[in-house]
């Protein structure tokens, strides 16, 4: 579960309250469906979320899902309802101290931090640090939210995004998974979001629409000239520093990354189930 949780780049949303949506998440291509009882879920609505994702979950099928937070008056049953889960996906994660408490209650289940707060983005090297930890998630919305600023600003987000990959980096996790990208009928706008997140470290996507699942996957995706570029650095690199081609000087930190790309590039497509 840990090595799937580390190399999936799509993670595809659906409310809990819709279980006729279940069905069509896991056959969406999508590495990994998270059952959300959290945001798309209301009040009035949670209890009967929490059962469909039970009883989902309780005819074989695999998933993440997404509690409530600490706090909140469904934390409680949330966590006592989870089952055979791939990860549960921690919201408004900000202390490790509340993440080792929760593993506490779930031995053995992998937490994913959703990390949206400013205290979130202040404490992500002791968040990520958590034993229970695999990888964190980048909430932008909600950070956005709390900062006053445009959830869709890639200036305005750029240090919290790159705290979370350093922070990720720092503590030997998996890199981060992006937030959301809103724009459900825009192709272009989910391109540029993933091209940003990409750039920054990002080697995941939280995806809310099934639509955005292909061009996530493909867009996170070694290039094929990053491809051609690794196999070259491959190809060249032997005792000690050596030249390539473009008179680029290949040391053993540029043979990792090459070989960092190349490993990506194998990674099979395994569709959520």
């Amino acid at each position: 579960m840990r090595e799937l949780l580390s190399h999936a780049k799509t993670f595809l949303f659906v409310p809990g309250h819709r279980p006729d949506r279940f069905a069509k998440a896991a056959a969406s291509g999508a590495d990994v469906v998270i059952l959300d009882l959290e945001d798309a879920v209301a009040p009035e609505q949670k209890g009967t979320a929490r059962e469909n994702v039970r009883a989902w979950l309780a005819e074989g099928h695999r998933a993440v899902v997404r509690i409530n937070a600490a706090g909140t008056p469904w934390y409680h049953e949330d966590v006592a309802s989870v089952g055979d889960v791939l990860a549960v996906m921690v919201p408004k994660a900000e202390e490790r101290a509340e993440l080792d408490a929760l593993a506490g209650r779930l031995p053995g289940v992998p937490l994913l931090p959703l990390v949206e707060t400013a205290a979130g983005i202040a404490g992500a090297v002791a968040v990520c640090a958590a034993d229970s930890v695999v990888r964190p998630a980048f909430g932008s919305v909600d950070l956005a939210t709390q900062l006053g600023v445009d959830h869709r600003s890639h200036e305005a987000l750029r240090y919290a995004r790159s705290a979370l990959v350093v922070a990720a980096a720092a503590t030997g996790r998996a890199a981060p998974i992006d937030g959301v990208t809103t724009a459900l009928d825009d192709e272009t706008v989910l391109k540029v979001d993933l091209g940003h997140a990409k750039t920054l470290g990002f080697t995941g996507k939280l995806c809310v629409h099934p639509r955005q699942v292909i061009v996530a996957a493909r867009e996170l995706s070694p290039s094929e000239s990053e491809i051609e570029w690794a196999r070259g650095v491959a190809a060249l690199v032997g005792d000690g520093s050596v030249a390539v081609a473009d008179g680029q000087m290949v040391d053993r930190p540029v043979e990792l990354r090459a070989r960092a790309i190349l490993d990506r590039a194998r990674q099979p497509f395994r569709p959520a189930g």
